[in-house]
């Protein structure tokens, strides 16, 4: 077939209801790519040879090395059927975990998706991870269950065996289909009776079954069954795929039956009676062979014969005349019968022709999506989604690509080669005598003069080119990949790009001349609060695979990329004619990064281009994080090992071209309390032996006097005028759990209580805020409040206690206050609609918080962010200078006057101004007989003075230095967060570490080596249960993530490369060693010795991080050691 034209495309275009947006998804490996070699293919655009072997989608060369997708990529193919012309907009996405935010990028364009599911493999995690995605964004699956061929070659299974296992397959993939439904059904009956009980207000309890929600939605046909046409069978690898309709047609024509009851009984438990000719129902209780089995599956299995397995020649020739085939005398005579088999198949049932015929008859088009969705008539506004950027080098963009020259560009270069010359040979004959040529030398000059113009034009060109990728350097261009939802799209049209926090209510939308003066900005140069900026359609370009043609305007209904949005966009944004649209959803992603590495250049002037490729890393790939460490480390960080080594290839090579020097892993761990444990590291019972009389955590804190029992402390500031008393308890898991998941609305509601206290209106920020914000903030302190109850008495009213959330003030470790006499506002008190309750807070109240917020940001163990930490305030009093403590009040009208005495007598060590630095001349001497009140005025002059780094004091002895301790808010801040660590450090410290989920598909004969490699890595097996019907086993594995690298290649060379993990983030875990451990109980010291040499490995981990970072670690280092001799005197 030959490849469609761009006019007839752009015709297609403006038909949104022939137009079909598909993606196709699937686990890594089976066979996303190699299926749409076979639909590019069947436009001619690619042989029907290399089908399979090309992967033409896959562009990148990494990609074509390591055999799998790392990006999604588009092309615009043509079918048609029935006197009818489509336009299929396809899009091939990743099935590698780490790349699964280009699938997101993916399944956000798309109005229906292509499933692949490998029948050997069966249903894989990124199989669940897909199907998933597909229901999130509402979009209509249909089923291709790939690689029927592998059920011939290598497993050998008989034509029943395999229509078992097909069934199961089918099975499996339902089951998840109806778990993501019955998910959602569920959920949507939980806010039906939440609506209803809040609605009605009386006793009467009112029933409510799920199951309804299930029988008025049969209708969507969620399920896959091949009788409704929506599951294709194939081996896309050989070019054939078939639905029950091919053969439902073909028998109906030889058996004289009816096509619709071969439809619907063409799979199931249906057996054809040859006497009477009729189709009857149970196949399997009168062993009888299932129609499927004998009218498709046999006939399958026979072709493999006769050409792969047996390779009878004549059985060959009266198969393909049979059914009426053309087989070349090239693949005729050729030796692989694998081509023989190709051939034959791809013509009796190409691949192509049967997933294109149940894409346009079961995946909506644009027009059935939403009816108001693709208008693109005049005076409708354009909207338009971006789901990411990505790069496009400019040599591939049609504006500079080499193209042949016309006719009147050819005759142009001769007039001027023919000036030249004939300029040339004027000089000539001023210096030498005229000769006349002949008639065959003038042909000569002739064509030695077009051939000199060539050249010299084509010179001239080269060293313009050279010279401009000297003056710019980066020879990318940034494509957006988008779809256009509403109106037409056109070059020089000037429309505004919407930021996903953009709210078109909070703006007067309608004064459109003041934002296209305010908003022809960046987004470098975009405020905090603004998320608009406008600009003009300089390009737009229609995805042909590794190839772009532009276009001039392009309608509702299609995807497209644009061209200069580079400095507008990130990531992700809305474009619109109108700045009133609201702003698209943030896309989802399945897998969060996690693993992080440092980059640094080799050479130090190449800084500059490294931070310009971050910057152009960051735009490119959704998924991977850039950030400047406090250290000036310049850090990525990616998804996974794969992603994290395509995303430095593009450093060194596209972004930044610079060498890089790059650390090691750097794996992120978490600091924890846990309560004590009652069985000792040979799981016997603490309480039952002799332990020394205090935990061996607490024997360096024995003579601290500041250390009242395990996780209490008192601490004084440096000062010694205010005391506070501070306990660490480990938070209940679920507690941890719910902060974990709610960042997002702790980090509002941490917004919304600063406003509280600077008094701020609660009523004004309250109403600001989206009513289901508003809500999830009400739920979040309701699952807390549950939470807590559930963990026990000491947690009662915890919920109403929480004095600030850390680190950043949305980690998840808590400050609760437990002051008797501070009844502050909790972090609740601006959802609650409460008055301001400044005049409640105390002062320096902030000072605690910024102490709690630095001690759980670095922990004691090495450094790292602390998790599941609670800390109680117990006392917060203040100490005047003769030690007696100052009772507690809060800010009132007698508050001013004794925090005038406290700051006075704090500050009362002044001594001259040439020593304190101040600008007035007023000396304040102070001795023990005077003691004053300090006005207002004197107040903030002494305020100011404070940071002074000494000051002289006179007293009747005489006069002396003393140091003085600065601010007193900076002494507060250290004093608390000295507390906090040495809280921490009385208590049971533990490492929590980075955990993967590692999912395996093996068979038993490598099972002890899978295993083998897991124990070595310090992973534990969760679960190892055989798939029915198969040998094969499904693996899953908890993995450290700071143990996995390497452990894909290591399984594989272990097992011969029959696994393959999957590994994708799963929690954090606790890691049950003590990193300061050594034997104390009589089973310990017998099992490990005293020394306990064996390696701790919490202790292992902890010292990797603090070499890391530069801290101290406690190693016997051997210095000047020499190797003992034995000296003998000479007899």
């Amino acid at each position: 077939m030959q490849t469609p034209s761009l006019q007839k495309i752009s015709a297609l275009q403006k038909q949104p209801s022939n137009i079909r947006n598909i993606c196709i998804l699937a686990h890594v490996d089976h066979g996303k790519t190699t299926l749409a070699d076979a639909l590019v293919a069947s436009n001619g655009i690619i042989s029907q040879r290399m089908a399979g072997k090309l992967r033409y989608m896959d562009s990148r060369e990494d990609e074509q090395v390591r055999g799998i997708t790392m990006k999604s990529s588009a092309i615009s193919l043509y079918f048609g059927k029935d006197n009818k012309e489509y336009l299929i907009n396809l899009i091939d996405s990743p099935g590698h975990v780490d790349f699964s935010s280009e699938v997101s990028t993916a399944v956000r364009l798309c109005d229906g998706a292509v499933v692949v599911v490998d029948v050997v493999e069966g249903v894989c995690p990124q199989t669940h991870a897909v199907l998933r995605q597909a229901w999130l964004e509402n979009i209509k699956p249909i089923l291709v269950l790939n690689k029927i061929d592998r059920l011939i070659i290598e497993l050998k299974m008989e034509p029943m065996e395999a229509y078992l296992h097909l069934q199961q397959i089918l099975e499996q993939v339902n089951l998840v289909t109806s778990e993501l439904f019955t998910s959602d059904a569920m959920e949507k009956t939980s806010n039906q009776i939440n609506g209803t009980e809040n609605e009605n207000s009386s006793t009467e309890t009112v029933s409510h079954d799920w199951t309804s929600t299930l029988e008025d939605t049969e209708d969507r046909n969620i399920y896959f069954t091949p009788d409704q046409g929506n599951v294709i069978f194939a081996s896309a690898y050989d070019g054939w795929g078939f639905t029950i309709n091919h053969f439902a047609e073909q028998y109906s024509n030889r058996l004289g039956l009816n096509k619709q009851v071969l439809q619907k009984t063409l799979w199931g438990d249906y057996y054809l009676n040859t006497k009477t000719k009729r189709i009857m129902k149970g196949a399997q209780s009168k062993a009888k062979k299932p129609l499927f089995v004998q009218f498709v599956l046999e006939n399958i299995w026979s072709i493999y014969d006769a050409v792969y397995m047996r390779k009878d020649k004549e059985m060959i020739e009266k198969i393909v005349k049979s059914l009426g085939l053309t087989i070349s005398a090239r693949d005729a005579r050729h030796n692989d019968f694998r081509v023989k088999l190709q051939s034959i198949t791809s013509q009796w049932m190409p691949v192509s022709k049967a997933v294109l015929n149940v894409v346009v008859e079961m995946l909506p088009s644009p027009l059935q999506l939403c009816e108001e969705k693709c208008k693109s008539e005049d005076g409708v506004p354009v909207i338009v989604f971006v789901s990411k950027m990505f790069p496009l080098e400019k040599k591939m963009l049609p504006k500079n690509r080499q193209r042949p020259l016309t006719d009147e560009e050819i005759q142009q270069r001769r007039e001027r080669a023919r000036l030249r010359h004939a300029e040339k040979m004027a000089a000539q004959s001023k210096s030498e005598p005229a000769i006349t040529p002949t008639d065959g030398e003038k042909s000569e000059i002739k064509n030695t003069t077009d051939m000199i113009g060539t050249i010299s034009l084509e010179s001239s060109r080269d060293v313009n080119i050279r010279e401009e990728k000297k003056d710019d350097e980066v020879d990318l261009e940034f494509v957006a990949f988008a779809r256009v939802y509403s109106g037409t799209i056109k070059k020089g049209q000037k429309l505004y790009v919407l930021g996903p926090k953009h709210n078109p209510s909070k703006r007067n939308i309608l004064d459109t001349s003041k934002l296209d003066t305010e908003h022809h900005k960046t987004v470098a140069e975009l405020d905090s609060d603004e998320h608009i900026t406008s600009f003009t359609v300089s390009d737009l370009y229609l995805f042909m695979g590794r190839e772009v043609e532009i276009m001039e305007e392009i309608p509702a209904g299609n995807i497209l990329g644009i061209g200069g949005l580079e400095d507008h966009i990130l990531n992700s944004a809305t474009i619109s004619s109108t700045p009133a649209c609201t702003a698209f959803t943030d896309l989802y992603f399945d897998a969060s990064p996690i693993v992080r590495v440092a980059l640094e250049t080799k050479h130090t002037g190449d800084m500059q281009n490294l931070v310009r490729g971050l910057k152009l890393l960051n735009q490119a790939d959704p998924c991977v994080e850039v950030l400047v460490q406090e250290t000036g480390e310049h850090v990525i960080i990616a998804a996974g090992e794969v992603h994290l080594q395509r995303c430095v290839d593009d450093l060194k090579e596209r972004y930044g071209k610079v060498d890089l020097n790059v650390s090691d892993p750097i794996v992120p761990f978490r600091e924890t309390i846990i309560t004590r444990p009652k069985t000792d590291m040979v799981n016997e019972a603490i309480m039952n032996q002799n332990l020394p009389a205090k935990h061996i955590q607490l024997k360096k804190f024995e003579d601290d006097e500041e250390v009242i029992e395990a996780g209490l402390v008192e601490v004084y500031t440096a000062n010694k005028k205010c005391y506070l008393k501070i306990r660490a308890l480990p938070l209940p898991e679920k507690v941890t759990c719910i902060l974990d998941e709610n960042q997002h609305n702790i980090k509002i509601l941490d917004q919304l209580t600063n406003e509280v206290i600077l008094d701020q209106s609660v009523e004004s920020q309250v109403n600001e805020i989206n009513v289901d914000t508003l809500e999830a903030l009400k739920e979040l302190k309701e699952k807390l409040d549950k939470a807590f109850k559930e963990s026990g008495k000491n947690w009662r009213n915890a919920v109403n206690e929480i004095w600030a959330f850390g680190p950043r003030r949305v980690g998840p470790n808590i400050l609760l206050n437990r002051i008797s006499d501070y009844k502050r506002p909790n972090v609740w008190s601006s959802i609650e609609r409460e008055s301001s309750c400044k005049d409640n807070v105390r002062d320096f109240d902030n000072s605690i918080v910024s102490g709690f917020e630095i001690a759980t940001l670095a922990g004691p163990l090495c450094e790292e962010p602390m998790r599941g930490v609670c800390y109680i305030i117990e006392k917060w009093e203040y100490v005047d200078q003769n030690g007696y403590i100052i009772q507690n009040s809060t800010i009132g009208e007698n508050e001013s006057s004794r925090l005038n005495t406290f700051k006075s007598d704090s500050l009362s060590k002044e001594g001259d101004d040439k020593k304190n630095g101040c600008n007035n001349e007023q000396d304040v001497n102070i001795s023990s007989a005077a003691k004053q009140e300090v006005d207002n005025s004197e107040r903030t002059r002494l305020d100011s003075c404070e940071s002074n780094e000494e000051l002289e004091i006179s007293d009747n002895v005489g006069k002396k230095k003393q140091e003085v301790y600065g601010p007193f808010s900076g002494q507060l801040i250290s004093c608390v967060k000295d507390g906090c660590r040495k809280a921490f450090q009385t208590q049971q410290q533990r490492l929590m570490a980075a955990m993967y989920k590692c999912d395996i598909q093996a068979t038993a004969e490598v099972l002890g080596k899978l295993y083998a490699v897991i124990g070595k890595r310090n992973g534990r097996i969760q679960e190892g249960d055989m798939r029915e019907g198969t040998q094969m086993f499904n693996i899953i594995a908890y993995v450290p993530v700071i143990e996995s690298f390497g452990f894909a290649e290591d399984i594989r060379k272990k097992t011969s490369g029959l696994a393959r993990p999957q590994l994708v983030f799963s929690h954090w875990e606790v890691v049950d060693v003590d990193p300061f451990w050594v034997p104390t109980t009589e089973e310990e010291y017998l099992h490990f010795g005293e020394k306990a040499d064996c390696a701790n490995r919490a202790l292992v981990y902890m010292n990797t991080v603090r070499t890391r970072k530069g801290l101290k670690v406690d190693k016997k280092i051997v210095e000047h050691a020499e190797k003992q001799r034995t000296l003998t005197k000479n007899k």
